[in-house]
């Protein structure tokens, strides 16, 4: 199922591009901050709870790739996601969270981040993530229940709205991931930081120089 949707949106990517005559391409870094986020791992047979949260100290990074202009870009993007203080309020079993979501976006209006003028806009996403929950102190009776938590996927969507100009964007975004097989859940709310490298750096379009 990922690869046909991988599949799709490449080719939905290169036709949307030809299109438009897009002529930027560059790279970049993106940054968020987990106002909240909430993971359910899978079923298991230990008879405690299988979520966990945090509303604290919910810190992402990573790369980006991107194509598109002014008005409207196309981006992919990655980042490991870590709560340093996540845990479960029914049941404590340890603590921290890691997630690592990759997403193909369309970016419209200032979330583009290619204006040199501030504008407003939105974006919406899909992808894959893979989550984890009790990172480290993990509790002597959930160890002797033969607890163990490992990476679960979650197919997820994004929407944002914020503000962007001149290769930087910021945002708010929810983000909600669901695994029919096995019932596993991944929420995220918070907000986003884009740096769209080449343009920060004042890479001039190529048509420009013509």
């Amino acid at each position: 199922m990922f690869r046909k949707m991988k599949f799709s949106i490449t080719i939905l990517t290169v036709i949307i591009s030809y299109n438009l005559g897009m002529s930027q391409f560059g790279y970049g870094l993106t940054a968020s901050n987990d106002i909240y986020h909430y993971y359910q791992n899978p079923a298991d047979d230990t008879g405690e709870s299988t979520s966990a949260g945090n509303a604290l100290f919910n810190l992402g990074l990573g790369p980006k790739i991107w194509v598109g202009g002014e008005r409207f870009s196309i981006s992919l993007e990655a980042q490991a996601i870590i709560g340093l203080t996540s845990f479960s309020v029914k049941d404590y079993k340890g603590l921290g969270t890691t997630s690592f979501p990759i997403m193909a976006k369309f970016n419209f209006g200032g979330l583009s981040g290619l204006d040199k003028e501030g504008k407003f806009g939105w974006s919406i996403g899909a992808g894959i993530q893979y989550s984890k929950t009790e990172l480290y102190y993990l509790s002597n009776s959930f160890e002797a229940k033969g607890g163990t938590r490992s990476l679960f996927k979650n197919y997820v969507g994004q929407v944002g709205y914020g503000f962007g100009m001149s290769g930087f964007s910021a945002h708010g975004f929810v983000r909600y991931g669901y695994d029919p097989d096995n019932k596993s859940k991944a929420f995220s709310i918070g907000i986003q930081y884009d740096f769209n490298l080449p343009k920060l750096k004042e890479i001039s379009d190529p048509e420009s120089e013509l």
